[in-house]
């Protein structure tokens, strides 16, 4: 995978290297599988596990990028997005001329999916509740919920470092539908009958739940702009994500598109614009 700087107002765009150049673009209408992740398609032309990059391109504030693949599937590198951070942040972030551009949730949307909820309502800045529901004893031992105001906390420290998480013995039923063919304790959270399997454990004490939101934040970024919302999640993954994006597409009274510059922010705007240190 190759990052390369885009024009102002480009977006995220996907090229495959490998199919002469074949453009996917970065939007919630082009997920074609949510089937323990997200998969864009445009064109029959397809790029998997899109929610990790797309979730750090968030937090560190990067709108408009283009990512060369020489294959199907973005790195999975080690499950989360903090590698991704760290390779971006060590050759810097380029400031372009044109305002940020948010979309601003103006009244609530909500869609369901048996008992697995997802919500944006009005919010001046972004901010995230998740309840992560799952009755197993090692899940049991640690937070299910959280709560972050991105104004606030860190998206960096905070969020980027939860992997992705797995029970051991679901491996085989998931890699017999050619899903998590490489999955390992190097990329994952392994978790037996009653432990974290990894040597080092956790990296947060809620890492399951914040590799929740940070799921969801890579999800969402789908629409193609960051949001001036408050998100909650019960249960949702990448199915129901997408369904909430899709949601508020078709909802055009819901939500509208401001511009927000740092300038406005620091002189007294009700806006509190995430933090992306």
């Amino acid at each position: 995978m190759t990052l390369r700087p885009a024009k102002e107002n480009a977006g995220i765009t996907f090229v495959r290297t490998d199919l002469h150049g074949a453009k996917v673009h970065a939007r919630a209408g082009s997920v074609c599988d949510t089937t323990l992740s997200t998969t864009l398609s445009e064109n029959g032309v397809k790029v998997a596990t899109v929610e990790h990059l797309l979730s750090a391109l968030w937090g560190l504030g990067i709108d408009n990028l283009i990512v060369e693949l020489s294959g199907e599937e973005v790195p999975i590198m080690d499950g989360s997005a903090a590698p991704f951070v760290d390779l971006i942040r060590s050759v810097g972030i380029a400031e372009q001329k044109a305002l940020r551009a948010f979309i601003r949730i103006k009244r609530e949307i909500e869609v369901r999916q048996g008992d697995a909820v997802a919500t944006l309502k009005p919010y001046a800045g972004f901010k995230t509740r998740y309840t992560f529901v799952a009755d197993h004893p090692v899940y049991n031992r640690y937070p299910k919920e959280a709560e972050l105001d991105f104004a606030d906390v860190s998206y960096v420290n905070d969020v980027s470092k939860a992997r992705s998480f797995g029970l051991i013995r679901d491996l085989a039923q998931a890699r017999a539908i050619n899903r998590c063919l490489g999955s390992s304790l190097e990329n994952a959270v392994g978790i037996d009958d009653v432990k974290v399997v990894n040597e080092e454990g956790l990296r947060y004490e809620d890492e399951f739940v914040k590799h929740k939101v940070l799921d969801a934040i890579g999800d969402l970024y789908l629409l193609g702009r960051p949001m001036l919302a408050e998100f909650y999640g019960c249960m949702s993954g990448h199915t129901l994500n997408n369904k909430l994006a899709q949601a508020l597409l078709r909802c055009q009274d819901a939500w509208d598109v401001i511009t927000v510059d740092h300038g406005a922010e620091m002189s007294g705007s009700p806006v509190r614009v995430p933090s992306i240190v």
